[in-house]
């Protein structure tokens, strides 16, 4: 009898377990937190212990600061100074506050790295739209799969899971962020040599969403989160090569779908391979496919662990590093991007930890992420080789485009431990124009038919 008895206890956990897994929707009780004791976004509004993490009070305004004729921001925070700053002499006495990439960097480069630490402001802000959509998503998303793709999630496309209860959660957040809607933006991608040298790789790439796009049919796109286009402009001898992705919110019911035009050879080819750890577009080898956006794409290869929150020093309002008054080589030096120009505060973030499941493969065996809790976006990434050796740090330094309330990356930096070189991506200070938000795109320029026109030689 105790037998059975201890065998219906066992039963009833393990369907407990996989309710939690399976129910990833809250409750209305729950979900009325957003707004409340969290902020709309699912943050902590309160300030943490000591002060040193402010309450959220509803993030930067509109009219925080100046828009110059090419989209350029002007600093909010111009005035401030570091509070202090982190080197490889006094890492040790912060460590609890860093990542172990960050503690690697200080190792490798001992008299160049460094951290300047600044009074810390939680400038997150979206339209009053997106919190309802995350509203919406709260009391409805539900993950499929253990949650590879997801349900119940066409009528909000925003910010899944606000109130995560699972480390895969958490990513899908990152994945399902408010972007601005269409999003058209000028770039650059660099990947210098181990003693700085570095020639450039220049981009325009689009994201598009169904919703946004007047002339879809939505019926065609109940499956689609956004559709994105990358554009070769320069040099010369990769110009005109263009990449078109789907990419799709249930990725079990329907992988990614994306295709390459090649402007040597004038042909339109599937392209499975821009995924997972598939090489990166004119990355020189220092990148993967899902490394862009720090992480993007099907969570299916890896187990997710929520570890929890913790206070960290990440990348935030880099308004300095997107100084259009900067030249690329005012901020591309060996080993690493010029620290002087970056802006680092103390924030709560998500840790979650991503292992390679038995039998799949990808050359990250082991991923350490932390999420910011404002904005869901990835701050930093620690990626280790199947050796378990800490092999690459990813770093991405965020700014909020106040003008449009848009959260975003300034600039993402991944640095390969090994061969001291590293890729930098999505640097504009010397474009045409910054990020052009609530672009006006068709349906029609995102089929396979229309790559060939999109490219030019």
């Amino acid at each position: 009898m105790k037998t059975t008895t201890t065998l219906l206890k066992t039963g009833a956990l393990a369907l407990s377990l996989l309710a939690t897994s399976v129910m990833a929707k809250v409750s209305p009780d729950e979900a009325a937190k957003l707004g409340t004791s969290l902020t709309p976004m699912g943050a902590e509004k309160a300030a943490n212990a000591d002060g040193s993490i402010p309450a959220w009070t509803g993030g930067l305004p509109q009219n925080a600061g100046t828009v110059d004729s090419k989209g350029f921001l002007s600093d909010p925070f111009a005035s401030e100074k570091p509070l202090f700053t982190i080197t490889a002499q006094n890492a040790g006495q912060y460590k609890d506050k860093l990542s172990a990439g960050q503690l690697a960097m200080f190792k490798r480069y001992p008299d160049t790295y460094k951290i300047p630490v600044y009074p810390t402001h939680r400038t997150a802000a979206l339209p009053d739209n997106i919190y309802a959509a995350a509203r919406t998503s709260a009391l409805n998303t539900e993950g499929v799969d253990g949650g590879n793709g997801l349900k119940d999630f066409s009528d909000s496309r925003y910010y899944a899971f606000p109130i995560p209860k699972s480390g895969v959660e958490v990513v899908w957040n990152h994945s399902t962020r408010y972007r601005g809607g269409n999003i058209k933006r000028y770039m650059t991608r660099v990947q210098p040599q181990a003693n700085g040298a570095f020639s450039m790789v220049q981009f325009t790439d689009e994201v598009s969403y169904p919703a946004d796009l007047p002339d879809m049919d939505k019926s065609k796109a109940e499956n689609v989160l956004f559709f994105f286009i990358q554009n070769v402009t320069a040099p010369a001898r990769l110009a005109g090569n263009v990449l078109l992705v789907h990419e799709t919110i249930d990725q079990v019911k329907e992988p990614r779908l994306a295709w390459l035009y090649n402007a040597g050879q004038r042909r339109v080819r599937r392209a499975p391979q821009v995924a997972y750890d598939g090489p990166a577009t004119a990355a020189d080898g220092l990148a993967t496919s899902d490394n862009y956006d720090m992480f993007n794409g099907a969570p299916d290869r890896y187990s997710w662990e929520l570890v929890g929150k913790k206070e960290m020093y990440i990348p935030y309002n880099s308004y300095r590093l997107d100084d259009p008054k900067l030249k690329y080589g005012d901020i591309i030096q060996a080993g690493h991007i010029n620290q002087d120009l970056t802006r680092y505060e103390l924030h709560r973030v998500w840790e979650v930890v991503a292992k390679l499941k038995t039998g799949e493969r990808h050359i990250y065996a082991t991923r350490h992420m932390y999420f910011d809790e404002d904005t869901w976006q990835l701050a930093e990434v620690d990626h280790y080789d199947g050796r378990g050796q800490l092999w690459r740090v990813g770093e991405g330094h965020a700014q909020q485009y106040y003008h449009k309330q848009v959260p975003g990356y300034t600039a993402e930096a991944l640095y390969d431990l090994i061969s001291g070189r590293y890729s930098v991506l999505g640097l504009k200070n010397e474009e045409k124009q910054s990020y052009e938000f609530g672009a006006k795109a068709s349906a029609s320029a995102y089929t396979p038919a229309a790559l060939r026109q999109a490219g030019i030689r």
